[in-house]
């Protein structure tokens, strides 16, 4: 009978401990978590994206966790193997990513990324003016993008420097570079490092505004066309895995964010809606350079 009665109590125990881990197990399931692509220092995307996570947690009623990455393609990896169901990517790696991933959109991109450009920079020492032609005084020069995969960075701006110059990067330039972020082609710009580079018009703007660039050291010589650029992307799971409608819920939430705070750390005016065929120019344009599906 005590055995019986040890038996009883052992189970409700067992049955008590699943209980409790299938709650936990459910809890964290239900954590939603995004990324976004590092196209500046860590410091400055985390007072972004943990603003950005802080609004989704109170708008969407789940956790909701900001997963730093270390590059362009770690943040496209972690969106192929699911350890993110959200990411802000820049045109090229949103279409690498959603040719990865089946069933996955484009929900929403910044006011001003429908007709983004890239920046064309010269350090003093090259004597290159601003100019609404293309510079082709930087051929020759040490020239660096941002990172291998940057529409903003590199896929634009090599796309105008084989239009113009008639060569590749590579032949075109004594030396090149991939710096690897935005902020970094800045400072290496300015630095003297190399002479030329192309970054985001809008993190110059920014850095500018805040007083962080030495006028006397750099400066903006060439603006490109415009372009369609960052936007989010989501998996398409989302109402599988969060409910009916999350999706929808979801984009509202950043078509309705008009705290003028929260859009400044992007900084964007606000949010439109964006589809997967805004980007089709973009997947082209990767297509014919040959960097489609270099994603390493």
């Amino acid at each position: 009978m005590l055995f019986s009665h040890a038996l009883r109590r052992f189970g409700q125990a067992l049955v008590t401990s699943l209980s409790f881990g299938l709650l936990a197990f459910q809890a964290t399931a239900a954590e939603f978590t995004f990324t976004a692509i590092p196209d500046q220092d860590e410091s400055s995307l985390q007072q972004r994206f943990g603003k950005v996570a802080q609004y989704l947690e109170k708008t969407l009623g789940l956790p909701v966790r900001y997963l730093p990455v270390k590059s362009y393609p770690a943040a496209v990896s972690a969106f192929r193997g699911d350890q993110i169901q959200l990411a802000w990517f820049g045109g090229l790696t949103g279409v690498q990513a959603r040719r990865l991933v089946p069933g996955s959109e484009a929900i929403a991109q910044g006011v001003e990324d429908q007709a983004f450009k890239s920046y064309f920079i010269a350090h003093r020492s090259t004597e290159l003016k601003p100019s609404d032609s293309f510079p082709e005084g930087i051929r020759g020069k040490r020239f660096t993008f941002g990172a291998k995969t940057s529409t903003s960075g590199r896929l634009m701006p090599e796309f105008y420097i084989r239009q113009h110059l008639g060569a590749a990067p590579e032949t075109a330039f004594s030396a090149l570079g991939f710096s690897g972020d935005h902020s970094r082609t800045l400072a290496l710009v300015e630095s003297g490092s190399y002479e030329v580079g192309a970054l985001n018009y809008a993190v110059w703007d920014d850095a500018l505004a805040k007083g962080q660039i030495d006028a006397t050291k750099v400066s903006v010589i060439w603006t490109s066309p415009t372009y369609p650029d960052y936007h989010w992307t989501v998996r398409g799971n989302l109402d599988e895995r969060f409910g009916a409608g999350f999706k929808e819920k979801l984009t509202k939430a950043f078509l309705d964010m008009k705290d003028p705070a929260l859009l400044q750390v992007f900084p964007r005016s606000g949010f439109i809606p964006a589809k997967n065929e805004d980007y089709t120019a973009i997947e082209e344009t990767a297509v014919a350079l040959d960097i489609m599906d270099k994603i390493e």
